[in-house]
């Protein structure tokens, strides 16, 4: 894995530290990447593999002029950011953000009709490589630019793109969020398990290793989800009582159609 030029990481948190850690592992040389980070303790081992490391984008020498910039910052803390990041924004950088509810015209506003930017969004998976990534393209970024973005994100798990940046609302809601409630999931099988006599230590481990063994089965069989969830159910036997009150008309379906939905509005109106 190569990335032509300088490569410029702002905020070095578990996504970033996730993503940063993959690209080394993939081959990007520490000596390559500047980490703009005020939590030492974050980027201490980095260092140590020879990443430069600056408390804030002001602290930039002058005459830095990075390939690409990926900004790892909360969308929260965003504005302390961008403004000073401007300078940066010069013809063949391109910036990747990873920042849900920011929005390219949001970036545009801030750092320059002329800026060619990628927005991407990943979830927590990617801490163990297992990410899921979703990428949109602004205008005028061009296919080596998309590559190298691609490139960056797969560095943790899978990607796809999309052309219409308002699906990233929805992709949010689904994958960016859905770690949360597959771990919602796990605490609600232990829950069950505790209420219907199991004890706590026992429920939370059949909870945990069968939502953890269940989803690395997923991920290695070609089979369906569909079809996987039938090849666990015996005719008459009992997961098919649970599935019948699961899968009825006001099961989880509904529930976890609503909340997408939810999630996605909210992501909207964050945007805004």
């Amino acid at each position: 894995m190569t990335i032509q030029g300088p490569l410029l990481l702002v905020g070095c948190g578990k996504m970033g530290g996730a993503l940063l850690a993959g690209w080394l592992e993939r081959g990007v040389k520490a000596g390559d990447v500047t980490l703009v980070e005020p939590n030492q303790a974050a980027v201490a081992a980095f260092q140590a593999k020879g990443a430069t490391v600056v408390p804030s984008v002001e602290s930039l020498p002058a005459d830095y002029r990075p390939a690409l910039v990926l900004l790892a910052v909360k969308p929260q803390m965003m504005g302390q950011v961008v403004g000073p990041l401007a300078r940066l924004a010069q013809p063949g950088t391109l910036f990747l953000s990873i920042a849900a509810g920011k929005t390219l015209a949001y970036f545009r506003q801030h750092l320059g009709a002329g800026l060619t930017l990628v927005r991407a969004m990943p979830n927590t998976p990617a801490a163990v490589g297992r990410g899921m990534s979703v990428l949109v393209a602004g205008p005028g970024v061009s296919q080596a630019q998309r590559q190298a973005a691609e490139t960056l994100m797969a560095a943790v798990g899978e990607t796809a793109w999309v052309e219409d940046e308002g699906l990233i609302d929805v992709v949010t809601a689904v994958s960016g969020g859905g770690p949360a409630y597959v771990f919602l999931l796990a605490e609600m099988l232990a829950e069950a398990g505790r209420a219907n006599g199991l004890p706590d230590a026992l429920a939370a481990r059949l909870a945990r290793v069968t939502v953890a063994g269940s989803g690395e089965l997923l991920h290695q069989s070609p089979e369906s989800p569909a079809q996987l969830r039938q090849n666990v159910t015996s005719p008459a036997g009992t997961t098919l009582e649970a599935l019948k009150v699961m899968m009825a008309d006001d099961g989880l379906q509904p529930i976890v159609t609503r909340a997408i939905a939810a999630a996605t509005r909210r992501s909207r109106e964050l945007a805004g």
